[in-house]
């Protein structure tokens, strides 16, 4: 084992020879090296980083979904979901983070890289849950966080605050049951007292 990864520049330029056009860019940002890949290209790339001579990142080490909704009203473009992996090397003592970019805003979907790394089966599950993001090839996509009746995708930008429904014990049916929420969304502005000459201050 490397007792000292390579510069994050030069892993940055492995990278990118590596992955050719399938990358979009290969950036360094505060010492952490970037991969952004299309929808299409993420299962090769992902194959590709595990693989290839001077990349070898063995273990997926997390996963996560995005949703870059209210980006646009700043102004920015791009997709609306993203999925974020970073891979470690063991072997090269490095690491990498790959943001794939859904294709379909409405529908996400991402290919599975189950095959490449088990690790990755709860962590897909866990993204299609809170997001809807939909990883084919995956053998057992199901919800893995809320409940089998939930509607919706809790993480979601667009997500209300109170949910859908509400769940509670009914004691002469003894079942949970699941009813409209009833509970009217607010705004809570929070009350600033300001008094003069605090801390001591003039």
């Amino acid at each position: 084992m490397s007792a000292f990864a390579i510069q994050p520049e030069a892993l940055r330029d492995l990278v990118a020879t590596a992955l050719g056009d399938q990358a979009r860019n290969v950036t360094v940002k505060h010492s952490e090296v970037t991969v952004e890949v299309a929808a299409v290209h993420y299962l090769d790339v992902m194959r590709k980083l595990r693989d290839t001579p001077g990349c070898q990142f063995e273990q997926l080490i997390d996963l996560c979904g995005v949703d870059y909704s209210t980006y646009q009203e700043t102004g920015v473009e791009g997709a609306r979901f993203v999925v974020v992996s970073h891979l470690l090397s063991v072997s090269l003592n490095q690491r990498v983070r790959v943001r794939a970019l859904c294709a379909d805003d409405d529908f996400p979907m991402m290919a599975s890289v189950c095959e490449l790394w088990s690790s990755a089966n709860w962590y897909e599950r866990e993204a299609f849950d809170l997001y809807g993001i939909v990883f084919e090839g995956h053998t057992d996509l199901r919800r893995i966080l809320t409940d089998y009746g939930f509607i919706g995708h809790p993480f979601r930008k667009d997500f209300p605050l109170s949910g859908h429904v509400e769940m509670t014990y009914d004691t002469e049916q003894r079942r949970v049951v699941y009813q409209p929420v009833t509970i009217e969304p607010r705004e809570i502005t929070p009350r600033i007292i300001r008094e003069e000459n605090y801390g001591g201050l003039h």
